[in-house]
């Protein structure tokens, strides 16, 4: 059988996301001494013990179907967030609520808008639909140019995709200058604001703008419990938006997700909101450590507000040089060419021995 005749054109065609490296594929490839995993902006700093034995509650009844409405942790979100229910949706984390809204909104063809450099998976669900997928250039720093995405906002556009603050370059806009983006938005066109790394922005970003705060019927919010809340491996992610927005994606989204596991591990990880702000505080005080370490090695960077720093190299052959090098030693990095950036490379923030690795390793290879 030629199975290219049953697969379509767009994903014979597509480029497959590819994650960071794992620690036992380093391993197995060069099996370094140490290894410090500073690729996948997880966070270096775990998750709060209370998640850890509210998922193991879910094990008692683990032979069931999880709740497919999420009842109990859309109640706690919407307590949270002073808002309600119907205006909340849950999903195995927010590449799965990005996949909604293109399952949801998006006919074979049409537009959807966004930056040059931003969240891959975003890229990836719009090319699996066959979304005609428009992108401008970032800013001079690496953010999202909102006046010439405004310039584009053209009849076609159906969905404005914008990451605040950005994965992977770590900048973000301001309030006003979201104020100003959204003033041109016509009412029909939905705009997806991911701030999957909300956290550690809001408090620290000066005039950063909380999407939630936003009265428009035409805004998706999208937040996850990944980052701050150190839930990656559970995959569980949510979403806010307008009753009839919340449908119409409902109706997209594979009916048991996310897992039991995930949302009692939601539900424990909300209960420690000090958790949270000691890990968004050591994400802070690591990001400061990275900055004065590139510094000194004269590598410039992105000044950022999520929990990881960009380095910015001549070209794609000296981050690639670079990326390597650090890898032989065991400081595991993430190369940006599927994002949109192949000179640039991208170093989360970690514990302080694995910050030291970093700092060491580049000594050693800068010689």
């Amino acid at each position: 059988m030629d199975v290219n005749r049953i697969i379509p054109k767009n994903i014979q065609e597509l480029k497959a996301y590819v994650p960071g490296k794992t620690i036992e594929e380093v391993v197995r490839e060069y099996n370094p001494k140490r290894i410090s995993k500073l690729a996948s902006n997880e966070n270096r700093f775990g998750c709060s013990p209370k998640a850890i034995e509210k998922a193991q509650e879910s094990f008692k009844v683990i032979n069931n179907y999880p709740d497919a409405t999420s009842y109990d942790l859309k109640q706690k979100l919407a307590e949270r967030h002073q808002t309600d229910p119907d205006r909340i949706i849950l999903g195995a984390g927010s590449e799965s609520l990005i996949a909604m809204i293109t399952r949801a909104f998006f006919a074979e063809g049409e537009t959807a808008l966004t930056a040059s450099a931003t969240f891959v998976g975003f890229l990836v669900s719009c090319r699996i639909k066959g979304i005609s997928l428009k992108q401008v250039p970032v800013s001079d720093n690496y953010g999202f140019d909102l006046d010439l995405l405004a310039d584009n906002l053209t009849d076609e556009v159906k969905v404005v995709y914008l990451a605040n603050p950005n994965n992977p370059t770590g900048t973000y806009f301001t309030k006003s200058e979201l104020d100003n983006f959204l003033s041109k938005v016509p009412s029909d066109v939905l705009v997806v604001l991911d701030e999957a790394y909300y956290e550690f922005a809001d408090g620290y970003a000066p005039d950063y703008p909380d999407g939630l705060t936003y009265d428009h019927d035409n805004i998706i919010v999208l937040r996850t419990f990944s980052k701050a809340y150190g839930l990656a491996g559970f995959r569980i992610g949510y979403g806010f938006a307008h009753p009839d927005v919340i449908t119409a994606m409902s109706k997209t989204k594979l009916v048991f997700e996310p897992s039991a596991p995930a949302q009692y591990a939601a539900m424990g990880a909300m209960e420690d909101q000090e958790f949270l702000g000691k890990s968004c505080d050591l994400v802070h005080t690591g990001r400061t450590r990275l900055y004065e370490i590139l510094d000194r090695h004269r590598i410039p960077y992105a000044e950022s507000y999520a929990n990881a720093v960009m380095a910015i190299f001549d070209d794609e052959q000296t981050a690639q040089t670079f990326t390597e090098n650090m890898l032989r030693h065991g400081v595991i990095l993430r190369r940006l060419p599927g994002f949109g950036l192949p000179n640039c490379v991208r170093i989360t923030v970690g514990l302080d021995d694995e910050i030291d690795h970093f700092a060491e390793t580049l000594e050693k290879i800068n010689r």
